[in-house]
């Protein structure tokens, strides 16, 4: 059965994984995915690097999640990508019994102001895909719920399903929700969640590439748990904190950013999405602990 089929029976739950960078990172990588494994994912997606950089990583890492027992996902993006590339490269994901794909454009290389590729959107990608593929590949689109709608016609009649990108504004998630379902898309929504861990990466991850809207809740998160004289400088050189209440402020943010994130969840779940793909950061303990104290596998 199809992912998106089987978001039609019930709530899908799914991680994101990425390719490590490190010799060490990859051989911890199966155990990793053996634990996430405990709570029976529907499937497990894996980031692919601009150009495909990492494309040899990507693949191995989509075998360890096809030989643990589920479905692996790949991203894929148009930058730096040739049709003849790409089509090389999706025979051989084919080859390897990979049959699912999120379909991105992916981050505009720096100093660039164009994919450096043949395709410029990720709905040409999906085009090409279907054309060349017919449905060989099931694909997801990304949606982006503080952009504006992308996904009316050309998506909607090729692609499978959407994947959200990250969003903490749910007043804006619920307009998008409703805005998409107003102008006839029905493909099912697997939303995007970060977990809440660390405040750097909480606030890289929103301002750096996604330009999200950070609500007054989670601003009110950090600011009571900030990190002097910020979070991105919060060492000396010699590693030592500058600020005084440094391990008892991390341990605090990290402890009510797992309550954030599971409250997060509970307001996806009463608005009735399809699928919670969680971003597991390539760690497990943490992302278990949100499963755990959420209820979400058992209530899915």
């Amino acid at each position: 059965m199809k992912l998106s089929e089987a978001m039609r029976e019930k709530m899908l739950l799914s991680f994101e994984l990425f390719p490590p960078k490190t010799e060490k990172g990859m051989a911890n990588l199966p155990g990793t995915i053996e634990h996430l494994m405990k709570y029976r994912p529907e499937y497990i997606s894996c980031t692919y690097g601009a150009g495909g950089g990492n494309v040899g990583a990507n693949r191995e890492v989509c075998q360890m999640i096809k030989n643990a027992g589920t479905t692996p996902v790949t991203h894929f993006t148009v930058i730096k990508n040739t049709k003849e590339g790409i089509k090389e490269q999706l025979e051989q994901y084919l080859a390897e019994g990979v049959d699912h794909m999120l379909a991105l454009r992916g981050d505009i290389p720096l100093g660039e102001t164009t994919t450096c590729g043949d395709f410029n959107y990720a709905t040409d990608l999906v085009k090409f895909v279907r054309d060349e593929f017919g449905d060989k590949f099931e694909i997801a689109v990304a949606g982006s719920p503080e952009g504006h709608i992308a996904c009316r016609s050309l998506d909607a009649d090729i692609a499978d399903y959407i994947m959200t990108q990250l969003c903490w504004d749910m007043e804006q998630f619920k307009y998008w929700l409703d805005a998409i379902r107003e102008a006839g898309v029905t493909m099912p929504v697997d939303v995007g969640v970060m977990p809440i861990l660390d405040q750097a990466a909480t606030i890289n991850m929103a301002l750096s590439r996604n330009g999200c809207v950070m609500d007054s809740e989670l601003c009110r998160l950090i600011s009571r748990n900030w990190l002097f004289p910020n979070p991105f400088n919060a060492k000396d050189a010699d590693g030592k904190p500058f600020d005084m209440f440094y391990e008892d402020k991390v341990k605090r943010f990290k402890e009510e950013g797992i309550e954030y994130t599971i409250r997060q969840i509970d307001e996806y779940r009463a608005l009735g999405v399809d699928g919670i793909h969680l971003y597991a950061l390539n760690k497990w303990k943490d992302v278990s602990e949100i499963i755990d104290r959420s209820g979400l596998r058992t209530l899915i």
